[in-house]
Formats: structure tokens, sequence, C-alpha cells
């Protein structure tokens, strides 16, 4: 695809587009469907739905009286083999066995926390030496705040094209989560999307910046979350699914309606799984940047203000050591943007919004 993209060939694209198309059709149909449509079973509620996914596959399965013969006797060995007890001797009663008590074998767990803590401490302080020696050989204090101002740049895309995409994709989410047959017919067109390479998409934004004389910084922002906000997308439906119909009944009989109705059932019942599709979507769209700021079709090179067209500028460049500066800044931005901010939204769901 790269090199189509290269040499501007779009009958190449067109046959990545047409393999890739039937590659997400085939394991839609022969892998994700089917375990769904099983995995269905498992749902923990007293109330049925009335509309449970369904498989071909599955169905073509069950009904087979030749392959349900050649199924059988794999099940058989695999419950056996499942029922095999596995006894290990306890660490307790080998001490006790040679005459030794317990505790004077066994050192104290918080002896061996603060020594795997201090190792990985004089670890991580080794390594960030060695780094900033092997950058201080190419890199200034002022290209080091250059690279900052340009990672605030891309978090400031990230952070809205993320808070955007969720105002779009959690509506629909829940709608298609819902409803059974509609998730069936979307679900092939979603993982066709997501697994839709951005790159397929450079020729069409650097024809129409350039065509237009837009501005960079604003247009090839959505490539960073086109790959990306599917994640929003697949959990929110995912969340949806798990609602537990019990809990959809009381809505409508206590007539819980409108706002009321997203705020106190739906949103409460979904944010956990919303919050890390969010996570997911905001990890990949810090890697798409390096790909999505700086976008090239044939000789023709459009490149916005941001960490990620600075990586991939110093590593065509072969600058190595911006190339590292980059990274380490990349990878500090991403690790307190999820302290600050998932880590704290991901343990407030789990401890205060969890429907088990």
């Amino acid at each position: 695809l790269a090199t189509a993209i290269g040499e501007r060939n779009l009958s190449a694209i067109g046959w990545v587009i047409l393999a890739m198309t039937v590659v997400i059709l085939a394991y839609d149909q022969l892998m994700f469907r089917p375990l769904v449509a099983w995995a269905d079973k498992f749902r923990m509620e007293f109330t049925s739905s009335g509309n449970e996914p369904s498989s071909w596959l599955l169905d073509l399965i069950r009904r087979t009286h030749l392959i349900h013969r050649l199924l059988v006797p794999a099940g058989w060995i695999l419950a056996k083999a499942a029922r095999v007890p596995i006894k290990l001797p306890s660490l307790q009663g080998a001490l006790e066995n040679v005459g030794l008590p317990l505790r004077a074998k066994v050192p104290s767990t918080r002896v061996g926390d603060i020594a795997w803590g201090t190792v990985v401490l004089l670890v991580t302080v080794f390594v960030v030496w060695k780094v900033v020696s092997f950058v201080s050989t190419g890199v200034t204090w002022g290209e080091v705040g250059h690279v900052f101002l340009l990672g605030f740049f891309t978090l400031l895309r990230v952070v809205v094209l993320i808070a955007i995409a969720s105002v779009i994709w959690v509506p629909v989410g829940v709608l298609i989560g819902l409803r059974p047959a509609l998730a069936e017919k979307m679900q092939p067109l979603a993982q066709f999307l997501a697994a839709f390479p951005a790159n397929l998409l450079f020729p069409v934004f650097v024809v129409v910046i350039v065509r237009w004389n837009l501005n960079p910084d604003i247009w090839l922002s959505p490539l960073i979350v086109l790959g990306t906000q599917w994640y929003i997308l697949f959990n929110v439906i995912a969340g949806a699914s798990a609602y537990p119909n019990d809990y959809r009944e009381a809505a409508t009989n206590f007539q819980i309606r409108g706002w009321q109705w997203w705020k106190n059932c739906m949103l409460p019942g979904i944010f956990p799984y919303y919050i890390t599709g969010a996570i997911t979507a905001s990890g990949g769209a810090w890697n798409a940047s390096i790909v999505a700021e700086a976008v090239s079709w044939g000789k023709t090179e459009v490149v916005a203000h941001g960490l990620g067209a600075y990586i991939a500028q110093t590593t065509a460049a072969g600058d190595y050591p911006k190339i590292i500066l980059g990274i380490a800044v990349m990878s500090l931005f991403v690790t307190l943007f999820n302290r600050l901010l998932w880590r704290p939204l991901y343990a407030y769901a789990e401890a205060k919004l969890r429907l088990d």
C-alpha cells in the first residue's frame, strides 16, 4: 500500500481495498459472528431480550450430523483433560517436611517488594542517564522545549478528536447494541471501517488541502482518529449488548425516558466499557499521529505542526538523537495522560458502576 501511494498507482490501491474487504468479511462470518452467537447463552439475566444473535456457521455446525460426529470426540477429550486433578505440593508443607518454619525460609513480602522496586528504580535511572547522554550529543535545550510544544499540539488534537468521536459514537453504539438484529448487519461494516488504513485517504486529503490552500493543522487532524474511533464504538456496542434486559424493562415500567434514561440508566451501564474504548482509542491516536501529521501523495507532502510529524520527519532523516527525544516525549505525554485522566476514571468505573 505504501509503495502504491508513493507511485500514485490507483489500480494497486483498488486491489488492496478489495483484498482487505474479502478478508474482513471472511473472519466476520467464520469467526466473530459464530463466537458472538455462541457466547449469548452466558448472559446473566432473568428475562430474555427476544432478539438473539445468530450465525449460519454455528447453525451449520449444530445441525450437521457429520460435523457433530467429528467434534464430539474432541469435546470429550477436552472435557476429560479439564477434569484431570493437578496437585502441586504446597510450599508450607515442603518446609515442614524438612523441619524448617515457614518464616525462616520465606522472606517478607514487603522486603521483596522493596528489593524489586529498588532494582527497577536503578535500571530506570541508568536507562534515563544513557538516553539523556545520547540525545544531548545532537539536541539542544531549545530543541527540547520545541518538542514539548509540539507534544502539546498533538495532545490538543487527541483530546478534541476523542471528545468529538465520543459525542458521535456513544449514541450510535447504544442504538446498535440494544438491537441485536441491527448489530449483526452493522458489524461487518464497522469492522471494515476499523480495518480501513488511514493512509488510503492520504491522496484525498493532500489534493484537497493543496487545491484549496487549507490549514494542515486542522484538516489533517481527522486522520489521527480515523482508525481509532472505532474502539469507542465497539466497546459501547459491547456495553449496550451486555446491559441486562431486566434493567431495561424496569426503566420501561417506571417510564424513564429522555435524558433521565441516559443519565440514570444507560450511561452508567456502559461507562466502564466506554472508558476501556476511550483509553484504547487515545493510545491509538498518539501512534496514528506519526503517520497522520505528515502525509504524502507521490512527491507532494503536507505536514502539520505536531509531535507525530516531528518523529516522522526525523525518522526519514535518520537523526537518531531527535528520534529518541520525540519518542521519549510522546511516551511521557501518554503516561501522564493515562495517570492523570484515564486511570482515575477507570478506577471510578470499576468501583461504582459495575453491574455484577
